[in-house]
């Protein structure tokens, strides 16, 4: 268990490429949001998928935040990697069968994604699932066809009502989005298990993340909830758009650090990004001057295209 500061927030990036500006805008928040408020922040690698994540992208990734000014109370070390958290989700998993809130499902739709944070257009549910409804025999049938089950958790018809700290009060019905992933069909644990339990066992009590991640709060609500432990509170922020309208993505190339780094200073990065947030007029600032300002109320809630 992890000692409990004022206020924890968290950064929990994906080492599946380069970090962009996206990126790097989630971090500035929650750094700016964690440190006006004299609390830590803790770095955690979310390297579920072995097939998308890559120890090298961790280097490049905590090298360009140190090259920015943004720093972290953590030691990176393996407890921080969610790829070396596997017993505990195990632990997790156990329980809830125990508590007959898993089912095993034999759709295919979903599974490679599973593990990874969703993404606009990324659908990692599905609403009804007849797998639900499956006798023992028919499971039966099913694997001796070769057919290896995901786990999915069964949700409620149940509103959640949470204050956001950007977006102001949101109702969610965990029945829109239907039950959900918990475990991949490979044994790879799903993106809402071990986000949700590394919140609660970090002590994390302040999530700043992006706007597309505002769909998954509620499920990490409930879920936190029926694990015994207490929500964060959440602030989502607009994303960063490309000219086209397009989320910025690793997988595109998209306005990666690594190259803006090759032609402009730490300084004229965030200058860049403060003024794209709303928290500065474009000129070259570090990550203290920043902090002596900043205001929620500066950020807009509408999405940034990128100029």
């Amino acid at each position: 268990m992890y000692k409990k500061a004022n206020l924890t927030g968290r950064f929990a990036p994906s080492p599946s490429g380069v970090m962009h500006l996206g990126n790097l805008s989630s971090y500035l928040l929650a750094w700016l949001d964690a440190r006006s408020k004299d609390g830590k922040i803790i770095l955690r690698i979310e390297d579920l998928d072995p097939d998308r994540c890559s120890k090298g992208y961790v280097k490049q990734l905590a090298d360009d935040l140190r090259f920015l000014g943004l720093d972290w109370d953590n030691k990176l070390s393996d407890e921080y990697y969610q790829s070396s958290r596997t017993a505990l989700y195990e632990d997790v998993f156990e329980r809830l069968l125990k508590r007959d809130m898993l089912y095993p499902c034999y759709c295919s739709r979903s599974q490679r994604l599973a593990a990874s944070a969703p993404h606009p257009g990324e659908c990692t549910h599905d609403t009804g699932c007849r797998c639900r409804h499956l006798s023992l025999s028919e499971r039966l049938e099913l694997e001796k066809q070769g057919k290896r089950p995901a786990w999915k958790i069964h949700v409620p018809e149940k509103v959640i009502i949470f204050t956001d700290g950007h977006y102001g009060v949101i109702n969610q019905n965990l029945a829109d989005d239907g039950d959900f992933i918990i475990r991949r069909s490979d044994g790879v644990y799903a993106y809402q298990l071990a986000a949700s339990f590394d919140d609660m066992d970090m002590g994390v009590d302040r999530v700043v993340r992006g706007r597309d991640l505002l769909s998954s709060t509620a499920r990490q609500i409930w879920l936190i909830s029926q694990l015994g432990g207490t929500p964060p509170e959440y602030c989502h922020a607009p994303l960063l758009l490309s000219k086209d309208g397009r989320k910025l993505s690793k997988r595109d190339g998209d306005l990666n650090i690594l190259s803006l780094r090759q032609n402009h200073s730490s300084e004229e990065i965030l200058g860049y990004l403060a003024a794209q947030l709303g928290l500065g007029d474009g000129t070259p600032v570090c990550a203290q001057k920043l902090l002596q300002t900043f205001d929620w109320s500066l950020v807009p809630n509408d999405d940034i295209i990128i100029k």
